[in-house]
């Protein structure tokens, strides 16, 4: 089961002369089909309706779609045993955010039932609770639900109240979580990194509390704490079953990531946050066996992007992603499993 087509996006350079060696993501990417062998899945959310919803800057529908153009001329360093898959996109009609939500939750469940790591490609950080809709479907049954731990790179923690019942938007998904994990009976381990005080009200501070989430504030993530933050997670991260990470792109300085809703005014530095981003996919495992088992990249907005910067920026996190599921190092300059 696949979204719609994302044609048109997946071309670039060919460095012919070097043969796979010299590859690109859009030379190996390829639609999913039925008995794929498990790889890393790409899923786009066309979506801004949680955008609007919460009174940001719309845009981010047209995300997936510029993220793939800033992947697909990427060195490839994988090989051919996990392929390179896309799933096509889910695109939300108007204000159906809660059907294009429910649509994209069923896609997930099934590439995380073919053995897939799902990156999802935003759109807007309602993004977040699909994706978890997606997993709790395909772990329904299985022990690892009650241990799923998130990690969400944010300015935001992004617990706000829905403005009436069952409307959430891209401020809300968090708390969307924590109320579906409170009404199965499981715990809620949240922990976000780059929570902006200046951006969070006392009230969002209070419910992430009250929820026994945690956070790292923007102040805090810096490498002279680097010690620090490193035990962080890896206490956060010790006794997860699974591991869900989202990267939300107003995390980072506005220098970095203007062509988001609300940019920040500081952010977490860009080196930092891949050090920071490269120590959790360390910490969840490497390859397939790892405990990563979902991933996702927001707020991409093409419309406000400067020179592509936030599209350039979202590509690296995705490649650092898939690299930790292929497992892949670099030896000698050349691309070698570890």
């Amino acid at each position: 089961m696949t979204g719609d087509t994302a044609a048109g996006a997946w071309t670039g350079r060919v460095d012919a002369v070097d043969g796979v060696a010299g590859r690109r993501w859009h030379q190996v990417v390829r639609p999913t089909a039925a008995g794929d062998a498990p790889g890393v899945a790409l899923l786009g959310f066309a979506c801004d309706a949680g955008v609007a919803r919460n009174q940001g800057r719309v845009g981010a529908a047209d995300g997936p779609r510029a993220l793939r153009r800033a992947l697909a001329t990427l060195a490839w360093h994988g090989d051919d045993r996990q392929p390179l898959l896309d799933a096509g996109d889910v695109t939300c009609e108007g204000d159906a955010l809660e059907a294009a939500q429910a649509r994209y939750a069923a896609l997930v469940a099934d590439l995380l039932r073919g053995g897939h790591l799902p990156i999802g490609l935003g759109g807007g950080h309602e993004i977040a609770w699909a994706a978890y809709q997606g997993l709790a479907q395909a772990l329904d049954g299985d022990g690892r639900r009650a241990g799923i731990a998130i990690v969400n790179f944010d300015a935001h923690l992004d617990l706000r109240l829905p403005p009436a019942p069952g409307r959430g938007n891209s401020g809300t998904p968090f708390l969307q979580i924590a109320e579906s994990r409170a009404a199965a009976g499981l715990p809620f381990r949240y922990l976000c990194i780059g929570a902006s005080r200046a951006a969070n009200t006392p009230a969002l501070f209070g419910r992430a509390r009250a929820l026994g989430a945690e956070w790292i504030e923007d102040t805090h993530a810096s490498w002279a704490n680097w010690d620090g933050l490193r035990r962080h997670l890896a206490r956060f991260l010790a006794e997860a079953s699974g591991v869900y990470l989202t990267f939300c792109l107003d995390a980072l300085p506005a220098a970095t990531a203007p062509g988001v809703s609300a940019p920040a005014a500081l952010g977490v530095a860009p080196d930092l946050a891949i050090a920071l981003l490269r120590e959790v996919l360390a910490l969840s495992g490497d390859g397939a066996g790892g405990r990563l088992l979902l991933a996702d990249v927001a707020e991409l907005n093409p419309a406000l992007d400067v020179d592509s910067r936030t599209a350039r920026v979202a590509a690296r996190i995705v490649h650092e992603i898939a690299a930790a599921r292929l497992a892949v190092d670099e030896v000698d300059g050349t691309a070698a499993r570890r």
